[in-house]
């Protein structure tokens, strides 16, 4: 049985790689940040996931775009370009000769740097931002993508904007984090979250579709993050005379859908079979098929442009 779409199988090779620390090479045994530094004491940052794929960084500018747009928002300066910014995502994939490697995803944190006490006020941050750029050989699980995953709703959920905004993609995650804990103590993979009003908004690390009557619906995306791969999804929906509709629904409408699924950097396109206890597909659906395939397809032809 599957778990979440993160889960992957540990690599070795994982154990001896170079972490980009503002700029600089280190083995990952030796990779620290500061106990003052703002995304250790705070949350308080932006990051990106990141896959790279035949040597270059899928999407990358639309994930740059959120970024920017996100230290923009609040008031944090990166302190380098982007250009400089792609440059030392290369050189750290270069670095760990991961080029002409399979199966390699980034997390890319950028914090507000160092205060000089625990104390939230930006004013106190005495250094440049932090900035890190981690790589892995980490892949989902083949089982997680044929198989799909289990879904539980919780009663954690996303946020007005006017309390915590969750388009902005932070390093402050207690609010999915505690989604998550109560999906997998009830037994599922993921947490399925609804909005203030109670519709159905999205999960606690993917973004959530369903599948009724040959149309794909996901939420109206006003309680969720401007995600990347979903956005990517609908593309490849409109672009392929797949019916695709933003819009509220509700969880009745989910437990009579004829499939569901998630997307994510990490993962992709991986189904839903199961939520509260609903068995919606054994497996992936046709629809999820087709859309695993096209979703490929588009990794291929962006990282060709």
């Amino acid at each position: 049985m599957a778990k979440g779409t993160h889960d992957f199988t540990l690599d070795p090779r994982n154990e001896t790689i170079l972490i980009n620390v503002n700029g600089v090479m280190t083995p990952r045994a030796e990779a620290v940040v500061s106990v003052f530094d703002s995304g250790f004491m705070l949350g308080d940052g932006v990051w990106e996931g990141l896959r790279v794929h035949k040597g270059k960084i899928a999407f990358l500018d639309a994930h740059l775009d959120r970024l920017f747009e996100g230290s923009k928002a609040i008031a944090m300066d990166i302190g380098i370009s982007r250009e400089t910014l792609v440059k030392r995502l290369y050189e750290t994939i270069s670095a760990n000769s991961m080029a002409d490697q399979k199966g390699v995803h980034i997390r890319l944190m950028i914090t507000r740097g160092i205060r000089s006490t625990p104390y939230q006020d930006p004013r106190v941050v005495i250094s440049p931002a932090t900035i890190v750029i981690i790589p892995e050989y980490k892949e989902a699980l083949p089982s997680t993508v044929e198989n799909g995953i289990r879904l539980f709703t919780v009663h954690v959920r996303r946020g007005d904007p006017a309390v915590q905004d969750q388009k902005l993609n932070s390093h402050s995650k207690l609010n999915c984090i505690t989604a998550c804990i109560q999906a997998t103590q009830a037994g599922a993979d993921e947490a399925l979250m609804l909005d203030p009003h109670g519709f159905v908004a999205t999960c606690n690390s993917t973004h959530f579709f369903i599948v009724r009557k040959g149309e794909v619906w996901t939420s109206s995306g006003d309680y969720c993050l401007g995600g990347i791969t979903r956005a990517n999804v609908i593309r490849i929906c409109r672009e392929n005379d797949i019916p695709v509709l933003e819009k509220n629904f509700s969880l009745t409408d989910v437990y009579g859908a004829d499939e569901a699924f998630v997307t994510g950097t990490f993962a992709g396109v991986v189904s839903a079979t199961e939520v509260d206890g609903r068995i919606l597909t054994e497996s992936r659906g046709p629809v999820v098929e087709r859309l695993q395939g096209l979703y490929k397809a588009l990794i291929e032809r962006d990282v060709a442009g």
